[in-house]
């Protein structure tokens, strides 16, 4: 297997020697777009619910079984970036999404309606193929400025979706959020087109199933890349920690905000996550290292504001932003870097570092829930900040590790 890895690499260039900007901020775009389709349906669930008949406690499955499919497309979709011509690739990915959505506007019944939002999710994954030709194409000396450029597309698309999603539902109805989401898509896929030139790679010897395989092989070769997927666990189960369970508290007494007021808070979520797409500059500058410590850091004491919740929202929604921040500069920072070390493999190496972000998210969000229903909200705060100072202990522990290629 690793002669099939190496053997892939001597035969895979890079694409290109640079991006322009407008090509990033697309890029951004199109990203955001394609991650927020899987969190749409959370503001939806009792519109959808009480349209299909289907029962309270088995509508939260679609978010489920979303997010499951989302994983596969991590494992079996994103590594195709490094076999096939990513242009045709991507574009193919974004036409498919628009049939997705569509699938799930159009919906008839509840069958139709979650074998359309498990392609929706499996499909999403086009963002990471787009994060791994964003590198791709980029400079040495500008690669963590773009993927932090275009990883804040991300982030900012998971924050706004819940916004958008229940906006467009309270306008027009749920089925217009997938609808609306679908042409933009097709559209999506238009202008990549025109800002993506063809790319022509030599023959690769390696099939799909030693192509998957490889992603284990990287793992086991790249200690670099094993210390930034813990730490993508870890700061995406802080992440989901805080998102999954603030409504809870919002939405009681004495806040009793309404969803749409709590999605406000979204945007200033997207604030810290924009300013954090500058941490790509100093991983550019090899600051990685630095970066990481100071946001984990920042993101251990965020939650003492975040705790004060019930003192005042001007704390909390700071405390909001300062986490914001801190994931997204961790996050930029490691794929920064391990983009770096195997340009053959950027998109396996995206694949299986997110498969990690993936089960941070599901993990942080199952114990948000649970802890609050228990210990409230201060339980939430004390869990979300336990796990703050495991990553910042660990990334300690690792620093000398995590320098390997």
């Amino acid at each position: 297997m690793s002669g099939s890895l190496q053997r892939l690499g001597t035969q895979c260039p890079e694409i290109s020697s640079g991006l322009s900007r407008s090509a990033a901020l697309l890029y951004a775009f199109v990203c955001g777009s394609a991650v927020a389709t899987v969190y749409f349906s959370q503001p939806l669930l009792d519109e959808i619910a009480a349209e299909f008949g289907i029962n309270n406690a088995v509508i939260g499955t679609v978010v489920t079984a979303t997010q499951l499919c989302y994983a596969l497309g991590l494992f079996f979709l994103v590594p195709l970036g490094d076999l096939l011509d990513p242009r045709r690739l991507v574009t193919g990915m974004l036409a498919l999404s628009a049939v997705a959505l569509s699938i799930v506007a159009f919906a008839s019944n509840s069958l139709v309606l979650f074998a359309g939002m498990g392609l929706v999710g499996f499909l999403a994954v086009v963002a990471q193929v787009l994060v791994a030709l964003a590198a791709d194409r980029s400079s040495p000396d500008r690669r963590g400025q773009v993927i932090g450029l275009v990883t804040s597309g991300i982030v900012i698309g998971i924050l706004l979706a819940r916004t958008f999603s229940g906006t467009m539902a309270d306008w027009m109805g749920w089925r217009s959020v997938y609808i609306t989401s679908a042409a933009i898509t097709v559209c999506m896929a238009c202008a990549f087109l025109i800002v993506t030139p063809a790319v022509r790679r030599p023959f690769r010897k390696i099939s799909y199933p030693d192509l998957l395989r490889s992603v284990k092989d990287l793992f086991m070769q790249v200690p670099l890349m094993r210390v930034r997927a813990a730490l993508a666990f870890f700061i995406f189960a802080d992440f989901s920690i805080l998102w999954s369970s603030m409504v809870l508290p919002l939405s009681s007494s004495p806040f009793s905000l309404s969803h749409t007021a709590i999605g406000l808070f979204g945007l200033a979520g997207a604030a810290g996550a924009l300013a954090a797409g500058r941490a790509g500059k100093l991983a550019d500058r090899g600051l990685g290292e630095r970066t990481t410590g100071a946001a984990l850091l920042l993101l251990s004491v965020s939650w003492l504001p975040i705790g004060l919740l019930n003192s005042s929202l001007w704390f909390f929604a700071a405390g909001v932003v300062m986490l914001d921040f801190a994931v997204q500069a961790v996050h930029v920072t490691n794929q920064s870097m391990i983009l770096s070390v195997r340009p053959e493999a950027r998109s396996r190496m995206t694949g299986g570092y997110m498969i990690f972000y993936s089960f941070g998210s599901a993990s942080g969000a199952a114990a948000s829930t649970s802890v609050y229903s228990w210990a409230g909200w201060h339980g939430v705060c004390i869990l979300g900040a336990l796990i703050s100072v495991v990553a910042l202990l660990f990334w300690a522990w690792t620093r000398r590790t995590s320098g390997g290629q």
